[in-house]
């Protein structure tokens, strides 16, 4: 084996963990700067950023060293937390094609004298994703994907008065499975990173 070999040998998996994270990196950036300027396209970088990533991790690859796993896993966990919020409104946005009324406190405006639901509803919800989406990302991490059942039927049951009419029930289904999606596609990038 030559020096050339043993030095290449060891250069690579640096140079993959680097991409990995750059990678993971932009999809973060591109989340954060969506949070504070809406921007269809930068959620679909972010989104881009994301499926690249764990397109990159299930490809064969040594195991990353144990910095290389927290610096991955807090990015995995701070993709999830800035890029679902975005790409719940995104899907949310195509589904209703602007036709919902949005509140001035995060909900939507339902209008109808019928219903005790009526008013703004669904409030709360960007800060009750945030805390869906950690909970869910920390759950695939730590190998215990099972807590993601807690974390649907605590929200659904916080929600149930809310869910009498029918364009709250289709937003909260929606966002909660984009949510979801989102949450566990960045817990997978970190599992299947560090092979446990």
């Amino acid at each position: 084996m030559t020096v050339y070999h043993v030095a290449l040998t060891g250069v690579l998996p640096v140079i993959y963990w680097a991409l990995v994270i750059i990678v993971v990196g932009l999809g973060i950036a591109a989340a954060a700067v969506t949070i504070k300027t809406p921007r269809r396209w930068l959620v679909i970088a972010a989104s881009a950023a994301l499926v690249v990533a764990l397109v990159m991790v299930v490809l064969p690859h040594d195991r990353p060293y144990p910095a290389v796993s927290v610096v991955l896993g807090l990015a995995a966990l701070a993709l999830s937390v800035l890029g679902g919020g975005p790409a719940v409104l995104f899907v949310l946005a195509v589904a209703s094609r602007d036709t919902v009324r949005e509140g001035r406190h995060g909900g939507i405006v339902v209008e109808r004298s019928d219903s005790p639901a009526s008013g703004e509803v669904l409030r709360g919800g960007t800060v009750i994703g945030i805390f869906e989406r950690i909970a869910t990302t920390a759950s695939v991490m730590a190998g215990f994907p099972e807590a993601i059942a807690v974390v649907v039927a605590v929200k659904s049951v916080g929600r149930f008065t809310e869910l009498e009419v029918a364009e709250v029930r289709e937003r909260f289904i929606i966002g909660t499975l984009v949510s979801l999606v989102w949450a566990t596609a960045c817990g997978a990038l970190f599992r299947l990173a560090t092979g446990i």
